[in-house]
């Protein structure tokens, strides 16, 4: 018996919804090679050997910046994972996956043919912009001629999209994300305390006593190098100093918001007054984000519970739900009409 999968690829997680389990699957979007091409490991096994593995183990991310930038690997994990979770049910099953909408026809032909062209056989395999199966996952009716804006804040992308009609009005991806925010971490430690820390520790920096607004409170005590005597340190991070640390990430952030409600049609303005922004993407999740662009644009900001799985959820409405399976195109006829 074949399956119906919905599938997002993040750049830092992968969310695939299985309509036979009817549920939710999430790893991490990380990859362990040996001996150039051979997987070690794949997910969550993957990422815990991230910057701790030996030169013969390469451990990466196959997602950057939105799109697959590790086809061959990114294939052969998506592979193990279906087998992982549901052994018997991917041969011949049907495909619709999320899509990052300004991205060229090329690279979502990579998305489309990663399942197309796989060893899996797939009876059908259909794409839907992200944008829009993000609005269907906060459990909102994009048919209706009502103007919905959305902030994804993934880990490599911030899309910012107004959608009406079941179609998209306005959207801008941002090269900008999660992983922006633990670099600035990092640079900061290192340029004001002499302190070398990795990208795992500044993002439980970020997740746990980050905030995007001034006079948050809390600490944590990370352990680095310290640049001077070279030896590992231990010390004690403030709320305050990662907010120092990413402040200037939360400004541009905040701009280009500004900047696409700039270009908002009137009609859909009104709209978007009354219902508000909404905030989805594991981005999002940082404290204090909806106070701090409810004081920007003086619009109240809708956040949801699981942000990062907002996408999946809207693809197992997609996939289960008639009024919303127009909205999955097939990349063939999309491309060749």
């Amino acid at each position: 018996m074949s399956n119906v999968f919905g599938i997002d690829l993040g750049t830092c997680n992968l969310k695939v919804y299985s309509k036979h389990a009817d549920q939710i699957l999430k790893e991490k979007n990380t990859i362990a090679i040996v001996n150039k091409n051979q997987m070690y490991a794949f997910g969550d096994d993957a990422y815990a050997m991230y910057e701790k593995a030996p030169e013969t183990i390469q451990v990466s991310f196959p997602v950057v910046t939105g799109v697959i930038a590790d086809y061959n690997n990114m294939q052969t994990m998506i592979g193990s994972f279906l087998g992982k979770y549901s052994k018997s049910h991917i041969k011949g099953s049907e495909y619709v996956v999320a899509v990052p909408t300004d991205i060229t026809e090329v690279e979502k032909k990579a998305f489309f043919d990663l399942f197309y062209k796989s060893p899996y056989k797939p009876k059908s395999v259909l794409l839907c912009d992200k944008p829009i199966a993000d609005a269907i996952g906060l459990g909102l009716d994009v048919n209706e001629p009502t103007g919905i804006m959305v902030v994804d804040m993934g880990a490599d992308t911030t899309e910012i999209s107004v959608i009406s009609l079941g179609g998209l009005v306005l959207s801008n991806l941002l090269h900008f994300g999660g992983n922006r925010m633990d670099e600035s971490i990092i640079n900061y430690m290192k340029r004001n305390f002499n302190l070398v820390i990795g990208k795992k520790t500044a993002m439980q920096l970020k997740e746990n006593i980050g905030s995007a607004m001034p006079g948050a409170e809390g600490t944590m005590t990370i352990v680095g190098l310290d640049v001077v005597s070279g030896l590992p340190i231990q010390m004690e991070v403030t709320a305050e100093t990662v907010y120092n640390a990413i402040k200037e990430n939360m400004n541009s952030l905040c701009n280009a918001i500004k900047m696409i409600l700039e270009r908002v049609p009137p009609e859909l303005a009104k709209d978007i007054i009354a219902s508000g922004i909404y905030l989805t993407g594991g981005g999002s999740e940082i404290d204090r984000l909806d106070i701090l662009f409810k004081e920007l644009t003086n619009i109240k900001v809708n956040t949801c519970e699981d942000a990062d799985e907002c996408v999946a959820r809207g693809l197992s409405q997609v996939i289960k739900d008639a009024k919303f399976k127009h909205l999955a195109y097939s990349m063939r006829t999309k491309v060749f009409k």
